[in-house]
């Protein structure tokens, strides 16, 4: 099963509703997640937030930059005996063409990897506090059972100035498994 929704860029949240289950999908803003993560949002060029620029001043005036696009998912299974969504499996498509799809904690891994200089010192804790941030927090690709909820952040790439409507696409949702456990 698919999950499909179009919908303008600024939305509150889009929901997705099969019988009990519930899948509901919100985009968070720079100023939501800094809220979220204040203690990490405060020190300007080296801010921990490992989904903004924190409270970082750039130089081009006003002009704000958006390090991340990130989704809340949240699921609530009451209709069936296990469900499972694969967090690298959700895209998003651009009005323009481009198709973003989401990254995982390894992609983020990597992207941070560069910030630290060497395995020991001050820009080392910076980047494994933001990693145990993004462990902490991002959606998990694990088995959703009947009567349980999962929530978590889905991170892609930012979305360049030109994009005005996005389609979010939820691939392989996986609602039904054989005796063996598979879908």
């Amino acid at each position: 099963t698919s999950l499909t929704t179009t919908t303008d860029v600024v939305v509150n949240s889009v929901t997705y509703t099969q019988g009990r289950l519930e899948v509901k999908l919100r985009p968070m803003t720079d100023q939501e997640l800094n809220r979220q993560f204040a203690s990490q949002s405060r020190s300007g060029p080296k801010s921990t937030n490992p989904f903004t620029y924190g409270d970082t001043d750039f130089f081009l005036g006003d002009e704000k930059r958006q390090r991340f696009t990130v989704f809340s998912l949240s699921v609530k299974n009451y209709a069936y005996p296990k469900v499972v969504i694969e967090p690298a499996q959700v895209m998003i498509s651009a009005d323009n063409g481009r198709e973003y799809w989401s990254l995982s904690h390894e992609q983020l891994d990597n992207y941070y990897r560069i910030y630290a200089v060497g395995y020991r010192g001050n820009e080392y804790s910076r980047y494994k506090e933001r990693l145990d941030v993004t462990m902490r927090t991002l959606f998990k690709n694990e088995q959703i059972f009947s009567g349980q909820e999962s929530e978590g952040f889905l991170v892609f790439p930012a979305l360049h100035p030109d994009v005005r409507q996005i389609e979010v696409v939820i691939h392989d949702v996986v609602l039904r498994f054989d005796y063996r456990g598979e879908p």
